[in-house]
């Protein structure tokens, strides 16, 4: 798919809804009309341009009625889910267990358009930034929290309105804005900053989360335990101090949409943490797709990635869930030297993988925060 214009796609989106409109009725399946692309093409207004450039926003446009986010019998401006610009980055399923949930190729137009347009992570100082704003934010998983710094980059805190209700007895302030954040098994959650709510004073450890800072050698195995259940075979390499591990590919899964499986290996004579950290790295190849295509997972091919680039997305995203739980990897060299923007760097895919290594060790932010509470 194309790259997504969000600004072009709200021009275009009541154009389509209008054409939609003039050919169908409601009870009509006209979702399933072959003819239904042909047919928005032909919509009155479009500027004049090649069909292709068209498509993908056709494409977003079906797959947003898809998902009942859009009703085109609805006007635009009221029609449930369809937000103002450039809130329609919003409107995916959500990635908080760490798995992709819908069409990667269309959230991350959006999402890369979206900071590509603003400039927000053009530069090494503001990926550092980014990061230490998604460690400090264990509450939500990495992809969120890089929504949430988008939005609100002095936020310390945020909840939803039942959250901060229910456990902290606190209520959103009148008139106070929300921000967005991507759930699970629905588009979008709504949360609030610690400072637009108010009620009862929040204890000092209420987002305090466990971290393994001193890692031992069961927790480590009890994070292998989980791992091992993705099906992916867990190595423990007896080797010398230079050689940390690797990941392989095994066998592509016969089924269409099944998990393929994978061998990871780790070197045992080093420390829990150091192993925790090679573990990580070697899981962020699979999920940044440096494998190639593993359908059961949603991980897209991305072996085309020069292989420098693989490294140091694989370390930035081993980086980040290692920071994330107490532990401080060797890695910060990667962020320091980095130069490059972010047209080199896939900050999209980096966050993504830091969410499934979480969900993969049994350590992803909503299970913590459903165990604290």
């Amino acid at each position: 798919m194309g790259v997504v214009d969000p600004i072009k796609y709200a021009q275009f989106k009541p154009l389509f809804c209008a054409c939609v409109r003039e050919i169908y009725r409601p009870e009509d399946d006209w979702l399933s009309d072959t003819a239904i692309k042909i047919e928005l093409l032909g919509s009155d207004g479009l500027p004049d341009s090649p069909d292709d450039f068209f498509m993908p926003y056709i494409d977003l446009f079906l797959h947003e009625i898809g998902y009942g986010l859009i009703d085109p019998f609805v006007s635009v401006s009221s029609a449930p889910g369809m937000f103002k610009q450039p809130d329609v980055l919003f409107t995916q399923p959500d990635l908080f267990e760490g798995q992709p949930q819908t069409n990667d190729a269309t959230e991350r137009a959006l999402i890369d358009q979206l900071i590509a347009a603003t400039k927000l992570y053009a530069s090494g100082e503001a990926i550092k930034e980014l990061f230490a704003f998604t460690i400090r934010l264990r509450e939500f998983a990495p992809f969120n929290a890089m929504l949430l710094h988008i939005q609100k980059p002095g936020l310390t805190h945020a909840a939803t309105a039942q959250d901060w209700h229910k456990r902290f007895g606190r209520v959103p302030k009148k008139g106070t804005r929300p921000l967005l954040v991507l759930r699970t098994k629905g588009p979008v959650d709504f949360v609030f900053d610690i400072l637009d709510t108010e009620g009862r004073d929040v204890p000092v450890d209420a987002f305090a989360f466990p971290t393994f800072g001193n890692l031992t050698d069961n927790r480590f195995t009890e994070f292998m335990r989980a791992v091992k259940k993705e099906r992916i075979d867990v190595v423990a390499l007896d080797a010398g101090d230079g050689q940390a591990g690797w990941i392989r590919l095994l066998a592509v899964s016969k089924a269409k949409t099944g998990k393929n499986l994978y061998q990871l290996a780790y070197n045992r004579n080093h420390d829990p943490a150091t192993r925790f950290v090679t573990v990580a790295h070697e899981l962020a190849h699979l999920y940044l797709g440096h494998l190639g295509l593993d359908a059961g997972r949603r991980v897209p091919d991305r072996r085309d990635t020069p292989h420098a680039l693989m490294e140091v997305e694989a370390e930035m995203a081993a980086y980040l869930v290692a920071m994330r739980n107490g532990l401080k990897p060797r890695s910060e060299s990667y962020l320091a030297n980095y130069k490059g923007a972010f047209g080199d760097l896939n900050l999209y895919a980096v966050t993504r993988a830091a969410n499934a290594i979480e969900t993969a060790m049994g350590i992803a932010a909503q299970k913590l925060w459903n165990a604290k509470a």
